[in-house]
């Protein structure tokens, strides 16, 4: 059974940082591209960062600069170290890895940045 399992997320003060965790089970994220995504009340979610199974990764361009993703292959997890926060980052953040075949989404963990 796959589970991805988010964590990390809290209340922060603007200008703060917080780091967010996905740790996977019956997977191995380092196979596939995995994802971190948010959803804001009343909002689409969106994708804020991926990183492929080759390392490669990519940002919206409302987080480059301040958001960094990346993986740790012993721990199967991967990571979104989140640095001056501003409430507009204030969401559900999701973790979601995909291959061509399937696709998995954790539970979420709600971040709060506060002004």
């Amino acid at each position: 059974q796959v589970q991805l399992v988010e964590s990390g997320g809290g209340l922060v003060q603007a200008g703060g940082s917080l780091r967010l965790s996905c740790a996977a089970s019956g997977i191995t994220l380092s196979f596939n591209t995995v994802g971190w995504y948010r959803q804001a009340p009343g909002k689409q979610r969106e994708l804020v960062a991926h990183i492929s199974s080759g390392g490669t990764t990519n940002y919206a361009d409302s987080v480059k600069g301040r958001f960094t993703i990346s993986r740790d292959n012993a721990k199967n997890t991967v990571y979104l170290q989140m640095n001056s926060l501003k409430p507009e980052d204030t969401a559900v953040y999701y973790c979601k890895s995909w291959s061509v075949f399937k696709a998995y989404w954790g539970q979420g963990t709600q971040v709060t940045v506060s002004s």
